[in-house]
């Protein structure tokens, strides 16, 4: 198998999974937190203030996630492929 082919799947799942936060942050710019969490409420009852506090920290932690999950077996698989 070419080595250059697995070299090209980890950068696409960090372009894929960089822009997820982006559009959830033009979500929250353009429709507001509010409907963000009108929409949630309607299946599940929490105070805002615990929505505020979950929805950020499944933020932080998806964009954690993919830093160590995407660029870093891309810059691995790509030292290899060189050597």
């Amino acid at each position: 198998m070419d080595i250059r082919k697995p070299t090209r799947f980890p950068l696409w799942c960090t372009i894929v999974n960089g822009a997820l936060p982006i559009v959830s942050f033009a979500v929250f710019a353009i429709g507001g937190t509010e409907f963000v969490y009108q929409t949630h409420g309607k299946w599940v009852a929490v105070p805002r203030e615990t929505f505020d506090a979950i929805l950020y920290m499944l933020l932080g932690i998806y964009k954690i996630a993919i830093l160590v999950f995407d660029p870093v077996p891309s810059a691995a698989l790509r030292i290899v492929a060189k050597g």
